[in-house]
């Protein structure tokens, strides 16, 4: 198992006492009412937002600390890139959001700043910027790239999870063994 597959597997099973350098990162933002909320939105598919922006953040996290980029920032970044607090999907709601996927980093990084009021100005362009390449607004910073493919890479696993029975299967397996080697 590779270690990007093995850190996105650990972002299911996370916990302070094993996994608290990470937690000093986004604590504060990550166990906020307004984050915990986002359990209750569906991002894709199975997979609720909560869980989606813990996998981005704690991916991100991981890339970053092992290239020695800003770790800290990007999982703060991260763990507010789709604090948007609405269905996109939903009757009107999704009607007003038909362009959702090219506005939304605005809301966010906007819910973000109220969330967090210190918030850099690295960690907004991340935010904003997330979505690159879909819209072609370019990351300026390489911790902003890795949480865009991080987001890339954790929502392509989730769809998986979601469409395909043996994928769902194998990640299952795959879950228990992390989680059986601590």
């Amino acid at each position: 198992m590779n270690k990007l597959y093995r850190a996105y597997l650990t972002a299911y099973n996370l916990n302070e006492q094993n996994d608290d350098g990470f937690f000093d990162c986004v604590r504060g933002i990550w166990d906020s009412p307004e984050v915990q909320s986002l359990r209750q939105y569906e991002q894709h598919l199975e997979i609720d937002r909560l869980q989606h922006i813990t996998s981005v953040s704690f991916l991100a996290y991981e890339v970053c600390k092992h290239f020695g980029l800003d770790y800290a920032a990007a999982a703060r970044a991260a763990t507010m890139h789709d604090l948007f607090y609405y269905d996109w999907r939903d009757g009107e709601t999704g009607r007003w959001h038909k362009l959702h996927g090219y506005k939304h980093p605005k809301y966010a990084a906007l819910n973000a700043k109220e969330l967090y009021p210190s918030l850099s100005g690295k960690e907004r362009d991340i935010i904003r910027r997330h979505m690159w390449p879909l819209t072609l607004a370019l990351p300026k910073s390489r911790e902003g790239f890795v949480v865009s493919l991080s987001d890339k890479y954790c929502a392509t696993r989730e769809l998986f999870y979601s469409l395909s029975k043996r994928y769902k299967a194998r990640f299952l397996r795959d879950l228990e063994e992390v989680k059986s080697c601590g």
